[in-house]
């Protein structure tokens, strides 16, 4: 890619639009030879404040998930 960094830094933030998108709209997304995300959903818990050592209700949330694909664990 013969481009500026900033032509560079447009398109990736395009593509991470994108996925943040497909995310939102289908639950996951998959690239091939990356690996694949997902959303899920966090159950409400009590944690711990490290600082205090005081318990914390943590409520119930979403958050992303990753899962390498081969072809990058075996490159890495």
């Amino acid at each position: 890619m013969n481009c500026t960094g900033v032509v560079a830094q447009r398109a990736v933030n395009d593509m991470i639009d994108a996925i943040i998108e497909e995310l939102r709209e289908e639950g996951g997304f998959t690239l091939s030879s990356f690996g694949t995300f997902t959303v899920c959903e966090t159950k409400a818990r009590q944690a711990i404040n490290p600082r205090t050592g005081e318990a914390v209700d943590v409520s119930a949330g979403r958050t992303v998930r990753f899962k390498a694909s081969p072809g990058l664990k075996q490159a890495v």
